[in-house]
């Protein structure tokens, strides 16, 4: 169970559950206009069942609007350039996901220059230090750098937490290792190259060995007598590759310090707008369930 004190806060990942939505929900889900509205449905069942079980006082919910032109695309401009773009029907219903949250009462957060992930760790970051801890809603491995003693990562379509010690028995290494542990292994979802032949059980097992990428690079001499297949040519696998590796944690490493404003009063949940939602949910043509769930919500 979450250790007392101040509140945690609640942090999304919205981009998992709207493109979820998206993909489990039928396109013939459309509003007036014949506009598909799929994932802005999934999605607000999503959010307003989270909120109805966990009842969080404090939330932020963050989009990603960066894809092509975050900082990590000026520093290596095939980052992520694997993935396909959203369709078009799925971009514009991000932008009522961000609506939606609004008129439920969430705060809500994107930018053109960082990630989900930087905005979730800059909140994070700097509520840790007046005491608050986190609960991260997310299925993104890489957001588990972030848990401390305290957190909790929540695998909500998963339905698991997961605490600080937790991590390295899920992921394969310690939090404060994951983006050292990225950066050796490469990361294929985000076209991230590591160091070639380095896969999750030799990065585990060096960062078993060292506690970081500087400490490893600098002990590089011991890493020959260590019990990992192939150790004898993995020392100077590791050489050959230093740049490269040190390259790529500039891209896994979370980005907690973005220009961002925000105070934990703006993270107070507030109670919906009913009569807005309802003519929000007219003009998307949505039944009764999301309207009683707001209902409940308001008199929570």
């Amino acid at each position: 169970m979450p250790r007392a004190g101040p509140p945690a806060v609640h942090l999304i990942d919205a981009s998992y559950f709207v493109f979820r939505a998206y993909y489990s929900v039928g396109l013939e889900m459309v509003d007036g206009d014949g506009q598909p509205v799929n994932a802005l449905y999934g999605f607000g069942r999503f959010l307003g069942d989270l909120l109805e079980a966990a009842r969080p006082a404090h939330v932020a919910v963050a989009f990603d609007e960066s894809l092509a032109t975050s900082f990590r695309n000026e520093i290596y401009p095939a980052y992520k350039k694997n993935r396909e773009p959203a369709p078009p029907e799925l971009k514009r219903q991000f932008a009522l996901c961000r609506e939606l949250c609004r008129l439920m009462g969430v705060a809500e957060f994107g930018s053109p220059t960082h990630e989900a992930d930087d905005i979730i760790g800059t909140i994070a970051t700097r509520l840790r230090a007046a005491g608050h801890r986190a609960v991260l809603v997310t299925r993104d491995k890489d957001l588990a750098q972030l848990v401390r003693d305290g957190d909790h990562y929540w695998d909500y379509a998963g339905e698991r937490r997961f605490a600080y010690a937790d991590i390295e028995g899920q992921f394969g290494v310690r939090p404060e290792r994951i983006a050292d542990f990225l950066a050796l292994t490469g990361d294929s979802v985000d076209n991230i190259p590591g160091v070639p032949g380095v896969g999750p059980k030799t990065a585990a097992a060096l960062l078993s060995a060292f506690a970081s990428l500087e400490e490893l690079y600098d002990g590089l001499d011991r890493v020959g007598s260590l019990p990992i297949r192939g150790a004898g040519k993995l020392a100077a696998k590791l050489e050959e590759h230093r740049e490269a590796a040190y390259f790529a944690r500039r891209l896994t490493v979370i980005a907690c310090d973005m220009p961002l404003e925000f105070s934990l009063e703006t993270l107070l949940r507030r109670k919906p707008d009913l009569p807005a939602l309802d003519a929000f949910y007219d003009r998307h043509r949505f039944g009764p369930a999301l309207r009683r769930q707001a209902e409940r919500l308001a008199a929570q």
